[in-house]
């Protein structure tokens, strides 16, 4: 479950699932919906396999998204779904999307960048947690 809410001039993101891996999955459809907003318009024709480094969960959640957010600012890029593996070393996920195209994909926001204000993410009794702040 993902959940889109106001903050100030940003965007907030805040994400909820039962695995770390089914959080960041989750987060990544958010991040899409944010961006445009008919995600269900995305054709799932062109695969990327990302790799983050690291082991603490909230920066390898922010770096994933900083590096989806880059592949739609420089290649116009929008990836609506993934499946993430993660390893000691860090997180693998395999994107599914299409270009950016203006005849079948209606923006709702220019997101600016992924914040670290009030960047969160954490495990709870039932699953994972996680806030996100969106210069938008």
């Amino acid at each position: 479950m993902h959940e889109i809410f106001d903050h100030t001039a940003d965007l907030g993101l805040r994400v909820r699932a039962a695995s770390f891996e089914a959080l960041c999955e989750e987060a990544v459809r958010g991040l899409a919906k944010v961006i445009a907003d008919d995600t269900a318009a995305i054709q799932l024709v062109a695969t990327e396999t990302l790799s983050v480094t690291g082991d603490e969960p909230v920066w390898l959640l922010f770096d994933l998204l900083c590096e989806l957010l880059a592949a739609f600012d420089l290649r116009r890029m929008l990836f609506a779904e993934c499946r993430v593996s993660c390893t000691a070393k860090g997180l693998r996920a395999e994107c599914w999307g299409e270009p950016f195209d203006p005849a079948r994909h209606q923006l709702a926001h220019e997101v600016k960048a992924i914040t670290q204000h009030e960047l969160d993410v954490h495990q709870t009794t039932t699953g994972w947690e996680a806030m996100l702040i969106l210069d938008i």
